[in-house]
């Protein structure tokens, strides 16, 4: 199924948003106590496009068998939008309600569709018999450690959090001040700063994980300043506009349940001592500061490598673990809404419309698309000098020209250059490194039109598609800089991919390379308390291999905050 866009049919939500903002000091009373909460759950109800808040009531009383008045209440749990039969295409509701006689209908009840649903309220575990020595500090705050911090502030544990980078608004600036002028700053760009990498992206919320945690997540993101769907979409996004709020406010809230956020604070050196650790150094404008703590989670993200090798050096056991390289490809917006919408292409409520491809077996590996940003723009992303990287970004309205997805094949580490934990970090640097070169060593990205890709000519012109990547690009041969097994893949898959969205394999659309980040290249290892080899420390979220989205690295983080409450160490 496909989702439409944050302008999805609006006017069907009024009621089930009052109700939830109506209920909204109940649930956290709820969650506080651990009711079990209890609800009938109606799916799979299909309406066409458009429809009416009143058509959308009709459907719901007719599925259960009710009379209007019967219907109390509803919130709709989930929306997506199904284009598996074109030109038709239908919303497809899931609406949990409250009703009269409740138990009379469940038990004369018809159909799998509807359903008697106990869903337990987030809770926090059990709290440890010992006091920690010191605050627990957490290191980067991304989604993992800003969901750990915020578990543990409100939990009275007033964490530490240190991030190297600026706060959003700096950040910002800092970001701008490298696309315009090639000037980097390491320790503030897209990958570092407050909010982590998420914050220059789709902010996509979606993921493969299930998790108790994830709805409690949404919560906290809606209260946040995130879009109100986010609670029901199936493939909720915040946009980068609306990351900015969101992140600010995340830290407020952390604060003002105890805790601390300490921002340009640059981790150096675990302290430690017998395989335990005792504090942690840090690096405040050219001030070493040392803090006593028996408590550290190290949420530091997939491209703190300076991080990673400062952990190796103490001891640290870590893995490799498989990533994927590629690139980004750009296609017009209105391209694929016709190939996705047919005749909806411009139907006002739709928006950008987003595509999700893989091909399987393709000389030994497959390929797929990640990170699809409808509406959007290519991302200069380097945090290291004299590297070139790309990611992708878009904002809420998803309003752009372009559309823009990495195109990815998967490494394995038979693949790296030697059996060494962080090799598939020097595997990562040498192709940032040699796209740098490629492009003029001045931080434009290499591109290529993808005709010429499939070619294998160096491209010489644009055609009707013009990147977007801020920092400008240099059109050249990608062959030069990716991986022969990478490029190669990626040609079969933009052949096959185009007989599943047509005009994927269009000539003028633009590669833009290399995306290297999509996930962390190491596993920094954990027990079951989750923990590594140096008790105390907890590696968490994408950084050290445990998630790889927002998501899914904000569920680690809340993992690991439990961890912390559970200890006993």
């Amino acid at each position: 199924m496909l989702t439409g866009s944050a302008e999805d049919i609006i006017f069907p939500l009024q009621l089930p948003v009052v109700c939830w903002q109506e209920n909204r000091q109940q649930r956290k009373s709820e969650n506080e106590i651990g009711v079990m909460n209890h609800m009938i759950r109606v799916s799979q109800l299909k309406l066409s496009i458009p429809h009416t808040k009143e058509q959308l009531e009709k459907k719901l009383v007719r599925q259960l068998h009710i009379r209007p008045e019967e219907l109390i209440s509803y919130q709709i749990r989930r929306q997506s939008l199904d284009a598996r039969k074109k030109p038709e295409l239908f919303y497809v509701y899931t609406v949990d309600v409250k009703v009269k006689n409740e138990a009379m209908l469940l038990k004369h009840k018809k159909g799998s569709n509807v359903s008697h649903i106990e869903e337990r309220p987030y809770q926090v575990p059990p709290h440890g018999t010992e006091k920690l020595n010191g605050r627990p500090v957490i290191v980067g705050s991304g989604p993992a450690g800003l969901f750990c911090a915020y578990v543990l502030a409100k939990e009275g544990y007033r964490p530490l959090v240190l991030e190297r980078g600026a706060d959003v608004e700096k950040r910002k600036s800092d970001v701008d001040h490298f696309w315009e002028t090639g000037v980097l700053n390491p320790d503030s760009n897209v990958q570092f700063g407050e909010g982590g990498a998420g914050t220059f992206s789709d902010g996509k919320l979606t993921t493969g994980i299930k998790s108790p945690f994830i709805k409690k997540i949404l919560e906290e993101l809606y209260e946040a300043g995130a879009p109100e769907e986010i609670l029901y979409s199936s493939k909720p996004h915040i946009g980068t506009d609306r990351l900015e709020i969101v992140v600010k406010n995340i830290r407020k809230k952390i604060e003002s349940l105890g805790g601390e956020v300490k921002l340009e604070c640059k981790l150096t050196r675990l302290i430690v001592a017998n395989k335990f650790v005792h504090g942690v150094t840090y690096e405040h404008k050219g001030e070493s500061i040392d803090l006593e703590t028996d408590t550290v989670i190290m949420a530091i993200g997939h491209s703190a490598r300076d991080t990673v090798e400062m952990l190796y050096n103490l001891g640290v056991d870590i893995m490799q673990k498989p990533f994927s390289v590629g690139a980004r490809i750009e296609h017009p917006q209105k391209l694929i809404n016709e190939a996705q919408y047919g005749r909806f292409a411009n139907h006002p409520k739709l928006g950008a419309a987003d595509y999700k491809l893989a091909c399987h077996g393709l000389h030994e590996r497959g390929a797929y698309t990640f990170c699809m940003c409808p509406g959007g723009t290519v991302v200069a992303a380097a945090s290291e000098k004299e590297c070139v990287i790309v990611n992708g970004m878009s904002s809420l309205a998803r309003d752009g020209e372009n559309a823009n997805s990495a195109l990815l094949v998967g490494i394995e580490p038979k693949d790296f250059p030697s059996e060494h934990p962080l090799a598939g970090i020097y595997y990562q640097r040498e192709i940032e490194h040699k796209a740098y070169e490629l492009a003029g060593a001045n931080y434009n990205a290499p591109a290529q039109l993808v005709g010429d890709f499939l070619k294998g000519i160096e491209s010489k012109q644009l055609g009707n598609v013009k990147p977007t990547c801020p920092t400008g690009v240099t059109l050249t041969n990608l062959d030069e800089c990716l991986p022969t097994k990478v490029s190669a893949t990626m040609k079969s898959a933009i052949v096959e991919m185009d007989k599943k969205l047509n005009g994927f394999n269009l000539y003028d659309a633009v590669l833009t390379a290399p995306e290297t980040r999509s996930s962390s290249s190491v596993r920094i290892l954990r027990d079951d308390l989750l923990q590594c080899n140096i008790r105390g420390v907890y590696p968490c979220g994408e950084g050290a291999g445990y998630a790889g989205g927002i998501i899914s690295a904000a569920v680690d983080g809340v993992k690991c905050a439990h961890a912390v409450l559970n200890d006993e160490h």
